[in-house]
């Protein structure tokens, strides 16, 4: 959808149905699950798609309509379909464009309830899937066959924050003819576009940074036209991961401080990952804006921002990880990500808990790994609690070890 504004006034204006009945500014809560017909003619015409208008909640909404509209101008694309959770989105796509014969592309690191669909459900259903285990351009490459209809991505990927270059991606499958998948539920429009770099569908779970309050799950999925309403006439028809109207008008809602707060969350990740990397308790720190993280060769191109996902190791292991944990005061221990508030959790035994052992090896997940998704309180503050939280492991034994692991 075309709109030349700001991402700031698209975020509060764009795709904006209106009240004309009543002039409300705020959009409307259309609670109902089936609309009235003036007449038979009428509800056959819509029936038929000869005609606008609604028939039934299932097939489509005005508050979800709405919400659909916007995210469709900030990402770009031609239009959008709203869902009742990431997951939900995820698995329309995959399910919905992908048949028994085809071949699907991905990297074996992913989160985790993706790489469950993909590795347990797809593989199920008759549908070949190679999970390259680099989170690399050419490995994908690679991997691709005659049968290749899919390439699905994240970037950064989760939880390591690899990433991947878009552009690359969208040109090899182009010349091939295959379909291009990119989550950017962690980047949101605000730090990337994925349709600009030639992406054909972007998916999110508006349950994160969309939101951004904690008090929904939703998902959406912008794209095409034709994709779009495939997705709406087999995926959201036949499998009925259908959003409520109440949850799109929080999500709608949480879109309106969207790059307000973005932007507040990636400057206070920059002094966390500044700080955990300097920490003498940190034996390793994953953050696209660290130095020599491979992306930031794409800060300021493909990325605007590092986002305010960190990873790190702590020093002693599975049990430092578990006691760091167990110390915070002001972060919350939880999963997701993108609330105001700061979440950390332990990736191996929570998100990632569907891989197996071995599974999580091969994509670098170790039983140390811990991650943060960085919240809007001050920086200082939340520094302090890590700080704390880590301390007991900064001396003795466990910080000489991750001393000599990282050569220092």
């Amino acid at each position: 959808m075309n709109d030349s504004r700001h991402i700031e006034t698209q975020a509060i204006h764009a795709g904006r149905v209106g009240d004309p009945a009543h002039g409300s500014l705020a959009t409307p809560i259309h609670q109902t699950s089936t609309f009235v017909f003036d007449d038979a003619a009428q509800g056959g015409a819509r029936f038929a798609g000869e005609a606008e208008g609604y028939v039934y909640s299932r097939l489509g909404n005005p508050t979800v309509r709405e919400l659909e509209q916007r995210m469709a101008v900030l990402e770009g694309t031609d239009d959008a379909i709203a869902f009742a959770s990431g997951m939900g989105a995820i698995s329309a796509v995959l399910l919905g464009l992908l048949r028994a014969g085809d071949h699907l592309v991905s990297t074996a690191q992913l989160y985790g309830c993706t790489h469950a669909l993909i590795d347990e459900q797809l593989r199920g259903f008759g549908i070949d899937v190679t999970l390259v285990p680099e989170v690399d351009e050419a490995a994908i490459e690679a991997a691709l066959t005659p049968r290749t209809r899919m390439i699905y991505v994240e970037t950064p990927v989760n939880p390591r924050l690899d990433v991947l270059d878009l552009g690359a991606i969208a040109r090899m499958a182009r010349l091939r003819g295959i379909v291009t998948v990119c989550d950017n539920t962690f980047m949101t429009p605000v730090l990337q576009r994925p349709a600009r770099h030639g992406i054909d569908l972007v998916v999110h779970s508006a349950t994160k940074y969309l939101n951004g309050h904690g008090d929904v799950i939703a998902g959406v999925v912008c794209g095409d036209v034709t994709r779009i309403s495939t997705l709406r006439k087999i995926s959201l028809k036949n499998f009925g991961a259908v959003l409520s109207p109440h949850d799109a008008w929080l999500v709608l809602r949480g879109l309106k401080t969207l790059p307000l707060r973005v932007a507040r969350h990636n400057e206070n990740a920059a002094r966390v990952a500044a700080f955990l990397d300097a920490h003498p308790a940190v034996r390793q720190a994953w953050w696209p804006g660290l130095p020599g993280h491979r992306a930031r060769r794409l800060l300021g191109t493909q990325m605007s921002g590092a986002g305010a996902v960190i990873a790190f190791e702590p020093v002693g292991g599975y049990a430092g990880a578990v006691r760091f944990l167990d110390a915070l005061a002001l972060c919350r221990r939880a999963v997701s990500l993108g609330d105001v508030e700061t979440l950390v959790q332990h990736p191996a035994s929570m998100t990632h808990s569907t891989y197996t052992p071995e599974d999580r090896r091969a994509a670098g997940i170790s039983d140390a790994m811990v991650r943060i998704a960085v919240g809007l309180e001050h920086a200082d503050d939340i520094i302090a609690d890590l700080d704390q939280a880590l301390a007991p492991l900064a001396g003795g034994e466990q910080a000489a070890e991750g001393r000599r692991a990282s050569g220092a």
